[in-house]
């Protein structure tokens, strides 16, 4: 099979013609030139050294995104344009994806990072799996390439959590590196590593290989169909965000079915987040009453209490990042209240961290009262707990 690759998410402009066990020819450029001026000269130039006839080839791989909006739309174009002349299908290879494959083989955790602007990086978590890839009869090893997180948009911060939870080596790699080192130096609790030059930006080559394997898993379509993935909202998507702010606030019953949309709210809101499995187990619990916040069909917020005699205990309440400040946490508990009267609750009880100075003032001003301190109630990190109550 013979693949010819384009990659122009970032500031690197590559391309590549690759083969099952070899790679033709690569042509990549680190430079500040747009790929309006570069690709084609050199997919030109690649198709006259290797005397390749483009009718030859099987397929193109595109890098598809996340990167630069111009970028992405320049190589989306050219591989489109190539693919509708030649009637080829196109891969497309996620940008990440593709990044995350040059450290083939590794058993720590890759973790590509891309410089997305306002400390945000373009991501994913990936790793190899050995004992997955044991060939039977053989001592021959084809590591698999495993995806532990598709790629994402995320603040930086909130990254260094996660792979803080992931408790394993992480490698870096990526335009975002130089950008965050620090940030990744200060936050991160696990061993870490960096790439060298060769490897940490993206190449065509990689695209190639990476795109024949997802050809051979039936992974690949046609130009008509192509688009580039941007992950950061468009316009359109952003004042779909301010609707979703001004709309009508619901308040109903969290189901098993809302654990998903729970979870990801707890990850953002937690520094000991309760995993999805958690969520579900307490759903299913008859003696917890469990809230769902909801504006325009999408979760803002929730609150799970553990009712018990006379006295009901908040043992978790969340709102969403965006929707803090509106109401949201004061109308789950205002639900809750209402809950607590007829099941004759007639006091709610709460622990909350000492160091949240925020959460405590808006316990006050929801009624609660100080009961005392509990010494080192909270492990992750380790910290004591303020013990709150009020009377229904």
């Amino acid at each position: 099979m013979k693949v010819l690759a384009i990659e122009s998410s970032g500031l690197t402009a590559s391309v590549a013609v690759v083969e099952e066990t070899r790679t033709v020819a690569e042509y990549t450029v680190d430079y500040k030139k747009t790929h309006s001026q570069t690709l084609l000269p050199m997919i030109d130039e690649v198709v006259r050294m290797t005397d390749l006839e483009l009718a030859e080839i099987d397929a193109i791989a595109v890098s598809g995104g996340p990167g630069s909006f111009t970028g992405l739309r320049i190589g989306s174009a050219t591989a489109k344009g190539l693919g509708l002349a030649l009637d080829k299908p196109l891969i497309h290879v996620p940008t990440v994806d593709g990044l995350a494959y040059q450290v083939y083989g590794c058993r720590d955790i890759i973790c590509p990072i891309m410089d997305a602007r306002r400390n945000q990086v373009y991501t994913g978590i990936y790793t190899f799996s050995a004992s997955a890839g044991k060939k039977e009869g053989t001592r021959e090893v084809d590591p698999v390439f495993q995806v532990l997180r598709m790629q994402m948009a995320i603040a930086v911060e909130d990254l260094i959590r996660r792979l803080n939870n992931y408790n394993r080596p992480v490698v870096f790699l990526g335009d975002g590196v130089p950008v965050y080192r620090e940030m990744l130096s200060a936050g991160l609790k696990v061993p870490y590593s960096f790439v060298p030059s060769y490897m940490n930006r993206q190449r065509a080559a990689v695209v190639g290989a990476l795109g024949i394997r997802y050809y051979k898993a039936g992974k690949y379509e046609t130009a008509m169909e192509h688009q580039p993935e941007y992950l950061r909202q468009s316009q359109a998507e952003r004042e779909r965000a301010q609707r979703e702010k001004t709309a009508k606030l619901v308040i109903r019953e969290l189901k098993a079915e809302d654990a998903a949309a729970a979870a990801e709210i707890e990850y953002q809101s937690f520094p000991d987040p309760w995993s999805q499995n958690g969520i579900l187990d307490t759903v299913s619990n008859p003696s917890t009453v469990c809230l769902l916040a909801e504006k325009a069909g999408k979760a803002v917020g929730y609150l799970f209490a553990y009712a018990a005699g006379d006295e009901a205990e908040i043992a978790r309440i969340a709102v969403a990042g965006e929707q803090k400040r509106q109401g949201v946490g004061k109308s789950l508990i205002r639900t809750l209240e209402e809950i607590g009267k007829k099941k004759q609750i007639r006091r709610l009880l709460l622990d909350v961290r000492e160091s949240n100075r925020e959460a405590r003032a808006f316990y006050e001003k929801m009624a609660f009262q100080e009961d005392g301190v509990r010494r080192g109630f909270y492990q992750d990190p380790p910290e004591d707990a303020v013990l709150m109550s009020r009377e229904l």
